[in-house]
């Protein structure tokens, strides 16, 4: 898993039926833009051929909500990345989808397009916390959908899970959990709710609302979650994700999270070469616009210093189990004595040469790396 060298390849498929309350994500749902997105992107795949040496070893079809789109449009991306970049024999190919949007139809078409993996965004198994989210399908139809994945012949299915709701209860999590288990998918991401300004969920906590469960609480929910998980034979590889053996780790997101080069298309898409780091413009109009008069949509581009560099090798090492090199936290004067520390305090082990997360440094992720700046 640590040889992703071949880059990766994300479309960003902005449109959303509705914009759930939490969500910080660029989206929109004004559909008047739907049919002619594919042949946008088309535009700037073509575009930017030269700009990742491929073939990509993943393609990953996110948003927003690519299962608005017409499921024969979103089957042509596969094939149209491969024409353009070209995509690796066994490369992971995936699609995001909402259980509501979830038909035989449309599993068919995504199969036949090539993708291979799917990912369902459950979110919930209450129907009240579904509500609460402002999500459109109930739990019925979150089962619904993961049965046909599977029973349409989909090998590779992952769902979202969130935590950490107001009123939410360790022990209505854990039934989550379970609920999610018996379905047996290889892949489980399981994300703490977080309040982002300028969503309504984000407004409602400056009105004086408490969205979210209490910070034990939530933290009792963490450890739950990865000693059940991982003793049903998950491996908890990232912070928030969890896998059934090392072949079904997201390996499109392990790219981002190693620093592996990736071209992003799309509104508000970005992209890393290694060095530098660009972004299109998050606006679908504008973007297309762009395209249409020949221009490519960027809407700034970044280039990393050596100091910037070493900050991002420390905050994505620190989230996974590849840990980060212990050579690079002894560059730092004192980075021994911390590390000592930091194994004192169960926080991390040392293994091969490198300082890896135990589960209790997983909820302090975001902390560590400061530890060595």
């Amino acid at each position: 898993m640590t040889g992703l060298t071949s880059p990766g390849i994300y479309v960003h498929v902005p449109f959303c039926r509705t914009k759930c309350s939490y969500c910080d994500f660029y989206s929109v749902t004004d559909t008047a833009y739907t049919g002619r997105f594919i042949a946008a992107v088309e535009k700037e795949a073509s575009a930017r051929q030269r700009e990742i040496a491929g073939p990509a070893g993943s393609l990953y079809v996110g948003g927003g909500t690519p299962s608005v789109l017409p499921p024969e449009l979103v089957s042509r991306l596969p094939g149209m990345i491969s024409r353009s970049h070209g995509l690796e024999e066994g490369a992971e190919v995936t699609v995001e989808v909402n259980p509501d949007d979830v038909t035989s139809d449309s599993l068919e078409a995504y199969l036949g397009g090539g993708f291979d993996r799917i990912s369902i965004g459950v979110q919930s198994f209450d129907d009240r916390e579904l509500a609460f989210l402002g999500r459109r399908h109930d739990a019925a139809g979150a089962a619904s959908a993961i049965d046909a994945a599977r029973g349409a012949g989909f090998e590779k299915i992952g769902i979202d899970l969130i935590f950490g709701l107001a009123g939410q209860t360790a022990e209505g999590w854990r039934a989550s959990l379970e609920r999610a288990l018996e379905y047996g998918p290889e892949h489980i991401s399981c994300y703490q709710l977080t309040l982002e300004p300028g969503t309504p969920m984000g407004e409602r906590m400056l009105a004086g609302e408490e969205p979210c469960a209490r910070e034990e609480v939530q933290r009792e929910m963490f450890l739950e979650t990865s000693a059940l998980l991982s003793g049903e034979g998950y491996i908890h590889y990232e912070v928030s994700n969890f896998s059934r053996g090392e072949e079904n780790r997201s390996r499109h997101n392990m790219r981002y999270w190693l620093r592996s080069p990736y071209l992003g298309l799309g509104p508000a898409a970005h992209s890393f070469d290694g060095l530098v780091r660009r972004w299109n413009h998050r606006s679908v109009e504008r973007w297309s616009a762009d395209l249409d008069e020949g221009r490519l949509p960027l809407a700034g581009e970044e280039v990393l210093t050596e100091e910037m560099v070493r900050a991002e090798r420390l905050m994505l090492g620190f989230r996974t189990v590849l840990g980060v090199e212990t050579s690079l936290l002894m560059e730092r004067a004192g980075g021994d004595e911390t590390l000592e520390e930091l194994l004192d305090l169960s926080l991390v082990q040392v293994d091969g040469g490198r300082a890896i997360p135990t589960v209790e440094g997983f909820l302090v992720a975001d902390q560590l790396p400061l530890l060595f700046l």
